[in-house]
């Protein structure tokens, strides 16, 4: 069956829309970092992360409020697995990043404890309204810890190298790149759907593959252009930051609108490819994170995929 000429166009537009909305969000971040007076990372970690998993919380949202809980928790988790394996293993074949082991503190320890957490809710099968709401008191604990951290570190920070924009200026560049990013991934998901199911895809095959991608879109774009911009710490600060407003509060809102009953085993690979994508994330003693994690990363998120379809 041909491909259909529109989807051609959707996903054309997917990426054009993409790199227009990306190169917009990252000028907010940065001058955003400049306003608060606070490093990029702290910015990309907390208001980016929150941002960019937009598109997660609203898949959530929906599918919990229409009785499939189990959909939204799949595109948090598995979203967690894209960014990570997929989208900072491309990064990495661009050139290595250089990241300070202990600049990622807490919030990296965090994003490992989450999954633990999750699957320990889910050993009985459901992820009930209580545990739902828990993980939401440890995502909102979290960010208090870090708004103090960042009012605490502002005195010692009063330049961060970052260009200092207006403010009205900043929420406007922040908009208009995040609402590209958001309408590129609904795009890209529309155009590769019509594309998959010309070749006589399956819908689920379409699931894991293309909706998973088409969320994570603005984490990717982000990512790829702030490694192009020399802001490496905004793309490993907005991939955790995103782990864990994914983790800990996309899926606790999804379970406190709707318990969510799922097999053991079908979350089982997800978290673990999770945490070992996070493990690969760590720099090594001399604060680089080299191609070879690239390559690694990428072989996970393979391997992740054909797990998943078996």
């Amino acid at each position: 069956m041909p491909v259909a000429l529109a989807d051609i166009c959707l996903l054309a537009g997917a990426v054009v829309l993409a790199a227009l909305g990306g190169e917009t969000f990252l000028r907010a971040i940065v001058g955003a970092s400049g306003a608060f007076r606070v490093p990029k990372a702290v910015v990309a970690t907390t208001l980016a992360a929150c941002a960019t998993s937009s598109p997660e919380l609203t898949v959530s949202t929906v599918a919990a409020l229409s009785g499939s809980p189990q959909i939204g928790l799949g595109d948090a988790l598995g979203s967690n697995v894209a960014n990570i394996a997929l989208i900072f293993g491309l990064a990495l074949l661009f050139a290595p990043v250089r990241a300070d082991a202990g600049a990622l503190g807490a919030d990296y320890k965090l994003a490992l404890f989450a999954p633990l957490l999750t699957f320990l809710f889910l050993m009985d099968g459901v992820l009930s309204r209580a545990e739902a709401l828990l993980l939401l008191a440890v995502f909102a604990g979290w960010l208090m810890w870090t708004l103090r951290a960042v009012r605490a570190s502002r005195a010692d920070a009063r330049d961060t190298g970052a260009p200092h924009l207006p403010a009205g200026r900043i929420a406007l560049l922040g908009v208009a790149g995040l609402a590209c990013l958001v309408l590129a991934g609904r795009l890209f998901v529309l155009g590769a759907s019509g594309v998959a199911a010309s070749f006589g895809v399956g819908g689920y095959v379409v699931g894991v593959l293309l909706v998973a991608f088409g969320t994570s879109l603005p984490e990717l774009v982000t990512v790829l252009l702030s490694r192009l911009r020399g802001h490496d710490d905004i793309g490993v600060g907005t991939l955790i930051g995103s782990n864990l407003f994914n983790g800990l509060a996309i899926v606790g809102v999804a379970g406190l609108i709707h318990p969510i009953a799922v097999p053991r085993a079908e979350v089982a690979l997800t978290l673990a490819c999770g945490i070992t994508a996070l493990l690969l994330l760590r720099p090594n003693a001399e604060g680089l994170i080299g191609r070879g994690r690239g390559v690694l990363l990428l072989s996970l998120y393979a391997g992740f995929v054909w797990g998943t379809l078996q």
